[in-house]
């Protein structure tokens, strides 16, 4: 069997990563040379699969897959910020430390999201695969104490725009790429393939 075809995988067995497989692949180095041909490097290629754990965040990443966007919120009574909403995900208070419940905001964001301020730009952190320009959006909520970035599918930003999250259910990737905007009253026909309300 090739080592492509044999890619690793990771299992959680009695709550231990159980890795299997092949996870990096080496491939043949290729000279460089300047334009009088003289030897400059290299070429040093690598195919790397890097494990990203979740944690306490996996809540989060699972419930965009499903249409669901989760925060979390401060139950501690004794906590100055006690109550306190907080979307993105936060798994502990930032002022007691004590672990925070998962609230479902869902519905606070299909009738609350509104855009606090946005970026139109040609590069992204997020594995360069949005389409361009890139419409980046903060997003705040009623009763969210934070504010959530992403980014804008459909239409053009403004601030104070009334905005409706998306979500990738069709083909998750379990990453912030399964989430996205789209301004109040798009039709479900105008939305990017793979996504729906």
């Amino acid at each position: 069997m090739s080592d492509l075809q044999n890619r690793g995988t990771v299992k959680v067995e009695n709550g231990r990563y159980r890795v299997s497989g092949h996870f990096h692949y080496i491939y043949p180095n290729d000279p460089i040379r300047n334009e009088a041909g003289d030897l400059v490097g290299v070429t040093n290629p690598r195919d790397v699969t890097h494990i990203h754990t979740y944690g306490g965040e996996a809540p989060f990443f699972e419930g965009l897959s499903q249409g669901k966007l989760l925060g979390t919120k401060c139950v501690n009574p004794a906590c100055e910020a006690h109550d306190s909403v907080y979307l993105p995900f936060r798994i502990h208070c930032m002022d007691c430390l004590e672990r925070n419940e998962i609230v479902d905001l869902t519905e606070t964001a299909k009738t609350t999201a509104k855009v606090h301020t946005f970026m139109i730009t040609e590069r992204t952190g997020a594995f360069n695969t949005l389409p361009k320009p890139i419409r980046f959006v903060n997003v705040e909520f009623a009763g969210v104490s934070t504010i959530l970035m992403g980014n804008l599918a459909v239409g053009d930003p403004a601030i104070g725009m009334q905005v409706v999250p998306i979500f990738q259910k069709a083909k998750p990737t379990y990453t912030i790429l399964d989430l996205a905007w789209v301004p109040a009253g798009t039709a479900a026909s105008d939305l990017p393939e793979g996504f729906s309300f």
